[in-house]
């Protein structure tokens, strides 16, 4: 048996990362992979036992990688990792240098071969209500939920290397995959598919212009990519409250199974599957 340990939206929670580090130590997972929204919401910077961390991820996340590797030598787990959409991408280059010191793979549209297994990762998000648009695009066309604001208007933190107006989610999925074989792939996604048990956000009875918005948040062209191709295995985050809302943090689509690491509690919500039988799969909810 593989095991595989799964984290996302972590949120520049020292004690999240600590709980993650002690659990990885403890159980060695050969392969650890975390989803996006990795840095505090607004500012680099945290303090932590009373003093200031300026630079939260070369600060703390590369130094606590480089522990861990440290103690457990031969026995550090694959790491693959992918911002999210509160990520400003000005911060991405700290992701580069700790890739450069084989600490982990950093997956944004990238692709890596592992054995017989192909990981995938993918950080972008739908438009959202919020500004930093960093990490969003549209998803099936140039259209923008009430309520939300378009990928061209709020702010980023580094100029795109992409038409912002004109390139979609599913554009960006079928340039990343082309023909290639799906049978041992696995999709890091910070978002989650369309009208799923992971997209469901607590938006009951809220309304833009007398208009209900919809509940579900997730990608639809992640979800018509997982129908239509059909991968061994999906990751998921972004809508913390989903798992609490639906009950459920695993679904199948057909052959693909699909998890979320989202959490909207104090706790750290781990999922550990093993790779060669995905069924085989638990949540965690360590406490702080």
């Amino acid at each position: 048996m593989t095991t595989c340990y799964f984290v996302s939206d972590l949120h520049g929670n020292l004690r999240k990362y600590e709980l993650l580090f002690a659990e990885v130590l403890r159980n060695k997972p050969s392969f650890l992979f975390i989803g996006g929204d990795l840095l505090p919401h607004i500012h680099r910077s945290v303090r932590q036992s009373g003093k200031l961390v300026p630079d939260f991820a070369r600060d703390f996340i590369i130094p606590g990688f480089k522990n861990l590797s440290r103690q457990l030598g031969c026995n550090y787990p694959e790491v693959f990792i992918i911002l999210g959409n509160d990520d400003h991408r000005v911060e991405e280059q700290a992701f580069l240098e700790g890739e450069s010191l084989e600490l982990w793979k950093y997956l944004n549209r990238q692709k890596f071969r592992f054995g017989p297994y192909t990981i995938y990762g993918y950080p972008f998000v739908p438009p959202t209500p919020f500004l930093l648009k960093d990490w969003e695009k549209y998803d099936v066309s140039r259209f923008t939920d009430p309520g939300c604001i378009p990928p061209a208007e709020g702010y980023r933190t580094v100029d795109p290397d992409y038409d912002t107006e004109y390139d979609t989610i599913e554009k960006d999925l079928n340039e990343l995959t082309v023909n290639d074989d799906m049978d041992k792939a696995i999709f890091l996604f910070h978002s989650p598919p369309y009208q799923t048990h992971f997209d469901r956000a607590a938006l009951d009875g809220q309304m833009i212009e007398h208009v209900p918005l919809d509940l579900h948040v997730g990608s639809i062209a992640i979800k018509r990519f997982i129908e239509a191709r059909q991968p061994y295995i999906t990751l998921h985050g972004h809508i913390h409250e989903s798992a609490a809302i639906t009950g459920h943090w695993e679904q199948k689509f057909g052959r693909t199974c699909a998890f979320t690491a989202a959490h909207d509690g104090p706790e750290l919500a781990l999922v550990r599957f093993e790779i060669d039988n995905p069924g085989n799969s638990e949540r965690k909810l360590l406490m702080p």
